[in-house]
């Protein structure tokens, strides 16, 4: 690992407290994707998504808005505005663009002044500490979401529900401990202490949770940067990067090449159902992932588990679908990469 660290030292009460987000923290997307722009890494990853963007943006007129406001207030670099990504956005991009309407001006230039220490904040950003100007900030923002996260919110919930239940098999065997232990090649568990390479990071850091627990959320669009607030006072979140195939030129927006010819087989949302199911989901989590309501997913379910291809576990009142060696077998062929 790297000797720029981040360390995150956990109590008994912080481990109790430790938890995984269940959806992607829009505002965070919003954020990483504007990285995945100002950085060649992992392109090979989010090649559809690329060409998207780049339409999406020119179509929408929000070019300028891309090159003037946000690229500035968004370097890919050691710092930027804690304000821009509030820890109660998780889930949902409404209470966290009101956060941002609700950050005390004092704070909004305390956080711009650091900004322009660290790597130069452009001229105007000072204006954000009137509420006029964030109220205009955040009306780009959720244009911006609108036209170029949205498009791929199914396909992170998807990969969130995976993540969720890879680390709930960690946790079943070893407990939080076990559940930390497999976060990516970015983030060791050293007992008491989560280590995470921070590449952007100029020193050694350490956060202390001191009882608060921790926020770990999966993040679509991060890649291979793992990124906690700059300030140790704030709610203790970690975004950590989930890992992806890569997309072939043709598919359609929101769609990975492995999902492809499960598509054209199955339909997308049983594709979605099989995929899910390859690493444990709840009929609820089905539904999440495939954008259909619970009764949709449970009959999608009964298809695939009558087909031979999932196996259902009843535990009180709800129910586990996981893969029969038939299932696991069609992913595979439908996923040579993997």
């Amino acid at each position: 690992m790297g000797d720029d660290m981040l360390r995150i030292h956990f109590s008994d009460t912080d481990l109790a407290r430790t938890r995984i987000a269940a959806a992607p923290d829009p505002l965070w997307e919003v954020a990483s994707s504007l990285h995945r722009l100002q950085s060649r890494r992992g392109r090979w990853a989010y090649a559809g998504w690329y060409r998207m963007a780049r339409q999406q943006t020119r179509e929408r007129g929000l070019g300028r808005v891309l090159r003037s406001v946000f690229l500035p207030l968004y370097p890919r670099a050691a710092y930027f505005p804690d304000f821009l990504t509030p820890a109660d956005a998780v889930g949902d991009l409404d209470a966290g663009l009101e956060s941002i309407l609700a950050t005390p001006p004092r704070r909004v230039l305390k956080e711009v002044t650091i900004l322009d220490r660290t790597v130069g904040a452009p001229a105007w950003a000072g204006q954000l500490a009137r509420l006029e100007a964030r109220k205009e900030f955040v009306g780009m923002l959720r244009a911006y979401h609108d036209a170029v996260i949205a498009p791929y919110e199914e396909q992170a919930q998807s990969r969130i529900e995976a993540e969720r239940a890879s680390r709930a098999r960690g946790l079943l065997d070893g407990g939080v401990e076990g559940m930390l232990s497999g976060l990516g090649p970015m983030l060791r568990w050293r007992p008491p202490v989560l280590e995470v390479v921070y590449p952007k990071q100029v020193e050694d850091r350490n956060l202390y949770l001191n009882g608060r627990g921790l926020t770990l959320v999966p993040s679509y669009f991060n890649w291979g940067e793992p990124v906690a607030f700059a300030d140790p006072e704030m709610p203790p979140v970690l975004w950590y990067s989930l890992l992806h195939e890569p997309s072939p030129p043709d598919a359609p927006h929101g769609v990975d090449a492995p999902e492809k010819s499960l598509i054209t087989l199955l339909g997308r949302a049983r594709a979605v159902a099989l995929r899910a199911a390859s690493t444990g989901a709840t009929t609820g989590e089905i539904a999440r992932a495939a954008g259909v309501s619970a009764s949709s997913a449970s009959r999608h379910a009964t298809v695939l588990r009558d087909a031979g291809l999932i196996t259902t576990i009843r535990n009180g009142p709800t129910v586990l679908h996981t893969l029969t060696p038939a299932g696991a077998s069609l992913l595979r062929a439908a996923s040579p990469m993997e």
